[in-house]
């Protein structure tokens, strides 16, 4: 099986600061520049799981960078360089604590509340009698808090707002560009086959403007149906074929682990690993119509240092 990078401890050259996430790692140049590291680590229900998937960190992160420079001209976003196919180095930014999700149809976490009887989320109202993974007549926006550890939590616009977590006026230009990336992905998913079902976004204010940051599409913030046989999977109450991050959750379900205390990740095969690593491949060659080329995976650590170390000098 492939190499694969779980962890990372870079000293790259005028670094300030380093950040250490569920799957990327951050590093701050000279408190100006953002260097994000993808890795293959891999996590569900907010739990990161004990084994890494091989070329995950290089999918997301060429998927990432694929529609960063499809939508800039609609969106400002921070990435200024992809030097290495695990890394993406861009403008620092003050992250705003909250994630701006957009959903296209009622599935995952929103239809498991549904059928539990709520018809609200974060503020938005849903009407009665809808079925699982079901469109919605027009995309709804239900944003969550961001947690360092655990679970983010759901909160309206308005308890945004006055809890002075971000400004109206700024929260507003999150919204117009929230919908205008989600038609965006959308149409281009559509010219593959796909839909583009929900998706997160996360924003920051740099030089008083709001610019986008993180990753978009990808299948860990993203979830994907195919386009063909929708229809016919949804009237029949079908599940429908996808192509994200939920089959890993499901699975995880399947073998008694919700995230929940007391619960043990189970064991994650060899065979298991693989299949994932081949779903997010699958992914990538649907969604951008490209063919993934496996970047040498050797001396994992020594290669991204020189990518990034060599991009920063650029730079200055």
């Amino acid at each position: 099986m492939a190499t694969t990078l779980v962890k990372t401890s870079f000293d790259f050259p005028g670094q300030t600061a380093e950040f250490h996430g569920k799957v990327r790692d951050v590093y701050t140049i000279n408190d100006d520049i953002m260097v994000m590291i993808a890795t293959d680590r891999i996590s569900a229900f907010d739990v990161i799981l004990p084994e890494g998937i091989p070329y995950k960190g290089q999918v997301l992160n060429q998927i990432a960078a694929y529609f960063l420079d499809a939508s800039a001209k609609i969106v400002p976003n921070w990435k200024l360089a992809v030097p290495d196919p695990m890394a993406t180095v861009g403008l620092k930014a003050k992250s705003f604590p909250v994630e701006m999700i957009i959903r296209g149809y009622l599935t995952g976490s929103a239809w498991r509340d549904y059928k539990n009887g709520c018809r609200e989320i974060c503020g938005v109202k849903i009407p009665d009698g809808m079925r699982e993974n079901e469109k919605f007549p027009e995309p709804i926006i239900t944003p969550t808090t961001k947690a360092e550890e655990g679970h983010d939590e759901n909160i309206s616009r308005e308890e945004i707002i006055s809890q002075g977590l971000i400004s109206e006026e700024h929260y507003a230009v999150m919204e117009d560009y929230t919908r205008k990336l989600f038609k965006l992905g959308s149409e281009m998913a559509a010219e593959k086959g796909l839909i583009l079902v929900d998706t997160k976004y996360e924003f920051g204010l740099r030089d008083g403007k709001v610019i986008l940051i993180d990753e978009i599409h990808t299948p860990d913030s993203s979830r994907y149906f195919y386009a063909d046989g929708y229809q016919e999977r949804f009237e029949k109450g079908e599940a429908q074929r996808q192509l994200s991050k939920e089959f890993v959750r499901q699975w995880l379900i399947d073998n008694g682990f919700m995230g929940k205390e007391g619960q043990t990740v189970p064991q994650m095969t060899p065979e298991f690993i693989e299949s994932v690593s081949e779903r997010y491949i699958e992914l990538y060659e649907h969604i951008t119509g490209q063919k993934f080329v496996k970047a040498d995976e050797q001396d994992l650590t020594y290669r991204i240092f020189r990518n990034v170390s060599a991009c920063l000098l650029s730079l200055k």
